[in-house]
């Protein structure tokens, strides 16, 4: 979806493998990531890792894959190595995402009771204990399936990558809080009922506070009930934080006696308060009697430090990603509105890449157009997914029945009964209802994503082990690409290896009847097709590109492989030429 304009990426594969790819071209370029991964609670699959054998070796002799090739296995509670085996699949992982990771850069891990401990001791070994920031507890509603306590919530694990970068830098975490657009639309209907009659704004200010529903955002901030010509307002202490502020004779505006002194002194100096005083920013009671106070307006105080503890309720999710699929496709989705959030105050900006590889339905992306559209800003996103089948035989009646409405949609696209394809098709909803529901702010939103899918190299094996090759071997590997491997296959591989990120701008041209890949504004330029002559080479050398690279068997003919050298010499001295 708008493949060639793009910097969303899409990627199926084992995440493991797939974070070793990225590895290189994309060290230190994270800003952000998210993920939630099985939880472990007995019914989880979990990926199957063996690092002292091949991939071809593992698949011959583990009989761990299922008969779609997938390396994934249910881990039940009446294994032996249950915590062992989830710990042995999210360690490397973990292990190569922090690499990712920008100096400034943060991990939030969605998880439960059943390992929040051992995932900590992980995150201690692999980030440092003084990278730990927080446990957030998210109350997701109440449940009714246990016998003794009703665990109503979970947790999202964050870690710094560099927390003395962060202290270094200065750089603070502020939360625009919730409700307040509903806040601000009720006092203006208010103001427009009562005019300046602030006494009966308050009286039906309150009692609109109090008639929400518990959880309603708005409801945290129901101490903002005071009203002026200023606006909504609470009336704060005006004393100085900790004592030992100044001490001096205030006189009340009606009685003209002295009003109590705060015991830890005034907010600020004389000076100050006789301004605020004549600027009607400061309270006081109907006499001398009682300590004035300091009116704190809503609108300066938009913003504050992240709870560590709120509520969302967790089947609203379900609920609207339901709506927006149609049916209900998914079980548990996590909540794009509370990833919104996390993205929103932990400090992304333009630019920056949000990684999610443990992608599932796709809700990550669906977060960063949200808090795109909010902030007005252009964050990117990478998801990663497993390619995993999606079995209407298995599990309880109500997953069956999910599997079956997922199954009966991805028919109706045509397309393979992946996980993979429910969340790309997430995000291509996602993106059009948010275009759709604000068209004149969402112009510049880019919605769209690469999809690219990881495969075993594009060489044969020969390429890699030529000790393993026998002389007579040699003429069946004249050319030394598979030969299902497409131009594209080829280019996304060179990219990667030559620090090209897969988000890249890529334009196609023509020479001589041949494709021509200028990828990065002349980053990289390529060519990957047969009877490549003089002039095709002359074309890309004359574009003095960074890197050039050309395919061993493309040349035309021997005198053009011997003036390959020598025309870049002559053209673009300063590219780095290769051949692959």
């Amino acid at each position: 979806m708008n493949f060639d304009t793009t910097q969303n990426l899409y990627i199926e594969g084992d995440n493991l493998d797939v974070l070793k790819c990225l590895k290189e071209t994309y060290l230190h370029k994270v800003k952000m990531i998210y993920i939630d991964p099985p939880y472990n609670t007995g019914n989880d699959f979990v990926y199957e890792d063996d690092f002292a054998e091949s991939a071809a070796e593992y698949l011959a002799n583990s009989g761990q894959f299922d008969e779609q090739g997938n390396r994934l296995v249910t881990n039940t509670e009446s294994n032996g190595r249950f915590h062992t085996d989830w710990l042995n699949m999210i360690y490397p992982r973990l292990k190569v995402a922090r690499d990712l990771l920008t100096e400034d850069g943060v991990i939030f891990i969605s998880i439960d009771e059943n390992e929040l401990e051992n995932l900590k001791k992980v995150c201690d070994e692999i980030f440092g204990e003084s990278n730990f920031i927080a446990e957030l507890i998210w109350s997701a509603g109440r449940k009714n399936d246990s016998k003794y306590i009703s665990v109503s919530h979970e947790y999202v694990v964050c870690y710094f990558r560099n927390v003395e970068y962060i202290k270094e830098h200065k750089i603070v975490w502020r939360e625009k809080k919730r409700g307040l657009d509903d806040i601000y639309n009720i006092y203006h209907a208010l103001v427009k009922k009562y005019g300046d009659d602030f006494v009966s704004i308050e009286k039906d200010l309150k009692k609109w506070y109090k008639n929400l529903p518990d959880g309603h955002p708005a409801k945290d901030h129901k101490h903002y009930c005071r009203v002026d010509k200023r606006g909504i307002y609470f009336a704060d202490n005006i004393s100085w934080p900790g004592g030992g502020g100044p001490k001096y004779e205030v006189l009340h505006p009606l009685t003209h006696k002295p009003v109590k002194i705060p015991s830890r002194g005034w907010i600020t100096s004389e000076e100050n308060l006789k301004e605020w005083i004549k600027e009607d920013r400061v309270d006081f009671g109907e006499n001398e009697n009682s300590v004035p106070t300091i009116k704190a307006y809503l609108k300066d105080r938009e913003y504050a430090v992240p709870y560590s503890v709120f509520y969302q309720d967790g089947r609203a999710a379900s609920k609207r990603l339901a709506t927006l699929m149609g049916d209900k496709v998914f079980e548990n989705p996590k909540d794009e509105e509370v990833i919104e959030r996390i993205i929103e105050f932990c400090g992304t900006n333009n630019g920056d890449i949000i990684l999610d590889f443990f992608s599932g339905s796709a809700t990550t992306a669906h977060a960063v157009f949200l808090a795109n559209v909010e902030q007005n800003l252009n964050r990117r996103f990478i998801l990663v997914q497993i390619p995993e089948l999606i079995d209407a035989s298995k599990g309880s009646d109500k997953s069956k029945k999910v599997a079956k409405n997922a199954i009966n949609l991805l028919d109706s696209m045509k397309v393979p009964h992946t996980i993979c394809e429910i969340g790309k098709e997430r995000i291509r909803r996602a993106g059009a209802k948010i275009k759709a529901d604000s068209p004149l702010t969402t112009q510049n939103l880019d919605t769209g994503f690469r999809v690219l899918k990881l495969d075993s190299s594009n060489m044969k094996d020969v390429f890699y082990s030529p000790k393993e090759t026998s002389q007579l071997e040699l003429f069946r590997y004249v050319d030394n690409v598979k030969d299902d491997r497409t131009s594209e296959d080829l280019l996304f591989q060179v990219m990667l290896e030559l620090g090209a990120t897969l988000d890249s701008k890529i334009e196609e041209s023509e020479v001589d009847g041949k494709t021509i890949y200028n990828v990065g504004d002349g980053y990289l330029v390529a060519c990957f097709d047969q009877d490549v002559s003089d002039d095709v080479v002359k074309a890309i050398a004359k574009m003095q590109p960074t890197y050039a690279v050309l395919r061993d068997t493309g040349m035309a003919d021997d005198a053009t492989a011997t003036n390959f050298e020598q025309i870049f010499k002559t053209y673009a001295p300063n590219t780095t030429a290769r051949i692959l």
